[in-house]
């Protein structure tokens, strides 16, 4: 059985550099996406280390106009007492996450409710997504919202993405997007409208996804600090590992 590691998240952000400490990923398509705009060490850095490097991400991202500096850490590895510290000192939000993985022969079984449907995403309820997308999306700013509307409308083109939505009496109100590997489905951005919550979409949605990749490893990554992953505990999926990410938003 193949062995799921961070390196196996899907992440559209392009590698522009290396070297021994840090990979430096830039997405010049959406500037405003942290998650795709990062330097991710490869060992664990030195406080002199991680200062010489944020140095460095300052300077590149201001020299596109991006007000972030964000770092990934080797998964597994805690930053230092050290390190932990100095964020604390300078402002840096400091969290984790965790990366699950569960065979969809494994996944609780989900009755039938005639008042959800669930559905790959086609040109037909392209419109639909993009728009419910937008509404989540706009708590980030009317930029971003539209930025991220690109990339969807990107992502429906490329064939190793799928789109799914469920409708609750009609009205959209659950997606998921699924990043098609050989040996994975990986589950991505898993959102249900708060006005639908609790009615047993997100359950729905997570079934259409083992019933379509019956032969793969199904996989997702979730805040180590919130809610969800304990859904995820109870549903079976199985914790492969952590990973601490620091990030600072400059004014």
């Amino acid at each position: 059985m193949k062995t799921f590691t961070f390196e196996n998240i899907y992440n559209p952000g392009h590698l522009i550099a290396n070297n021994a400490l840090y990979q430096h990923i830039h997405y010049p398509e959406m500037l405003t996406r942290y998650d795709s705009n990062f330097l991710e060490f490869m060992k664990q850095p030195t406080l002199d280390e991680f200062q010489e490097a944020a140095r460095f991400l300052r300077g590149f991202h201001q020299s596109k106009g991006q007000k972030h500096v964000k770092f990934l850490f080797p998964q597994d590895h805690k930053p230092s007492e050290e390190l932990m510290d100095y964020f604390k000192q300078e402002g840096f939000d400091v969290g984790f996450n965790e990366l699950y993985s569960i065979d969809p022969d494994r996944f609780p079984s989900v009755g039938v409710n005639p008042d959800i449907e669930v559905m790959e995403v086609s040109k037909k309820e392209l419109n639909d997504y993009l728009a419910f997308q937008s509404e989540q999306d706009l708590d980030y700013g009317p930029d971003f919202a539209d930025q991220k509307v690109d990339m969807h409308k990107r992502n429906f083109d490329n064939p190793c993405i799928m789109q799914v939505l469920a409708f609750y009496k009609g009205a959209p109100a659950g997606s998921v997007d699924v990043i098609i590997e050989e040996d994975s489905a990986e589950i991505d951005g898993l959102m249900v409208h708060e006005t639908f919550q609790k009615k047993g979409i997100g359950s729905r949605l997570q079934r259409f996804v083992m019933d379509r990749f019956p032969d793969r490893n199904v996989i997702l990554v979730a805040d180590g600090e919130d809610t969800p992953r304990l859904m995820y505990q109870k549903q079976g999926y199985t914790c492969l590992g952590f990973r601490y990410e620091v990030q600072k938003v400059f004014k």
